[in-house]
């Protein structure tokens, strides 16, 4: 089994182009990150499969794009201004600050121990809240009046958009709203690359039911999401469902249950599918004076739906898949790096290489590959032996690889090379289309 360390998924992803530290050539910024070319792929492949799986695949949730700055009063009826805190604490010495539940990782950069090398605890101060939102200001002058922040969840703007999406969807309860989209947190301590930054991209669903079914709906979507990682390749070992203590639940929850992965750091939330209760919308219909009940025709009733909500990041997910399919092991006496991605999530699905630069064989691989892309995300690479191309493709996860030879120019066949079993054959030019399709297209498991 290989072992899978965070410095190996960094350095590959530097390496290959998925990711970059934010304004690098400045020395960076803290816990910002940028997505290189096969990054932004493998992501948008993420949030894609997601969208699919949760709006275009159902007739029963329906998608929004919310604004990312919304009228302060959102946040005084969510409960943000008042209770989305964590504890800080300082240290007096190095300036150096932790949440309260980290003190135990306090030593300081400034009081050098008496053991060569190491450093004495923290001179800590007493723990105070500090309000994770961002706060900027809406209008040319900076006062109170045009305080606004920057959203740190997507779920409100679904919310107080309940009503209009309910009126002009003509949907019945029970019934969802999904968005995807950007949140920032003001985190005290980010970090571990992707798994905790301060700008991240939520994939977040409300779906609202009659009091009563909640339970019933709860447990469904548990499942469900658990089912979406594996039906995308991440093993069954590396999964599990963590239902919350009574003591971490949020202010308005009745239950909660995180998706966990077992990332380099240990098993951490991956998803957490909550049991909001009629909060939001009771809250909303408080501040803002609208009543934001369902009235139902059926039962001649009007109430507060409950909220079943699976809330997942774009960014903590697209880290997971990265993880799980790297995979370390030998090819043609060779010590190979290999993501093994379900197709669907692949970057590219198919590269295609000239055996050699001449022949004719360049042109035939330039033309295969236009007509390619008509259909699937593809690679042109004619850099190096055929060895050394293949072992590209497999570091980005690649799925299949193409090979122009001296024969194609006779019998018009190239030969298809699979990433995962190395296998390869020959194929018509003619049938190429198809059969990637129907290979792309199949259940696929590691």
């Amino acid at each position: 089994m290989t072992e899978v360390t965070m410095d190996k998924i960094v350095n590959l992803a530097k390496r290959r182009g998925f990711t970059f530290q934010s304004s690098e050539i400045y020395g960076g910024l803290s816990s910002c990150w940028d997505y290189g070319p096969l990054g932004i792929a493998l992501k948008r492949n993420v949030k894609d499969a997601w969208w699919r799986s949760m709006v275009e695949s159902r007739d029963d949730i329906e998608g929004i794009d919310c604004s990312i700055l919304m009228h302060p009063r959102v946040w005084e009826a969510s409960g943000h201004l008042e209770g989305f805190t964590d504890p800080l604490i300082d240290c007096r010495t190095c300036k150096a600050r932790f949440r309260a539940d980290q003190m135990e990782q306090a030593q300081c950069a400034k009081k050098p121990s008496k053991r060569p090398g190491e450093h004495d605890d923290c001179d800590l101060t007493e723990a105070r809240q500090f309000n994770l939102m961002f706060k900027t200001f809406m209008g040319p002058v900076e006062e109170s009046a045009s305080t606004v922040y920057m959203r740190p969840e997507t779920a409100q703007g679904i919310f107080v958009n309940f009503q209009n999406v309910l009126t002009t969807s003509r949907q019945k309860i029970p019934f969802g709203i999904a968005q995807m989209g950007k949140s920032f947190r003001n985190e005290i301590t980010p970090g571990n690359f992707l798994f905790r930054t301060r700008e991240f991209e939520q994939m977040e669903m409300e779906f609202f039911v009659k009091p009563g079914e909640d339970e019933t709906w709860y447990e469904y979507w548990s499942k469900a999401r658990l089912e979406w990682y594996r039906g995308l390749g991440i093993r069954d070992e590396n999964l599990r469902l963590r239902p919350h203590d009574e003591d971490e639940l949020a202010h308005y929850a009745k239950a909660c249950v995180d998706v966990e992965y077992k990332f380099p750091i240990g098993w951490s939330e991956l998803e957490g599918i909550a049991n909001r209760t009629d909060f939001d919308l009771r809250r909303h219909s408080e501040y803002s004076g609208k009543d934001l009940r369902f009235f139902d025709e059926a039962s001649r009733e009007r109430y507060y739906p409950y909220v079943i909500e699976p809330a997942a990041g774009a960014d903590r997910a697209t880290l997971a898949f990265l993880v799980d399919a790297f995979d370390e092991d030998e090819a043609e006496g060779e010590s190979r790096a290999v993501l093994r991605f379900h197709p669907a999530l692949s970057p590219i699905k198919v590269a295609v290489f000239p055996l050699m630069k001449k022949e004719g064989q360049p042109e035939r691989a330039e033309k295969i590959a236009a007509e390619l892309r008509r259909h699937f995300t593809v690679d042109y690479d004619q850099a190096g032996s055929i060895g050394r191309r293949y072992r590209r493709q497999d570091e980005i996860g690649t799925p299949f690889g193409l090979t122009i030879d001296h024969q194609t120019a006779t019998d018009d066949t190239v030969t298809l090379r699979d990433r995962d079993s190395m296998q390869q054959e020959r194929l018509p030019i003619a049938a190429l289309v198809p059969e990637l399709t129907s290979r792309l297209s199949k259940p696929w498991k590691r």
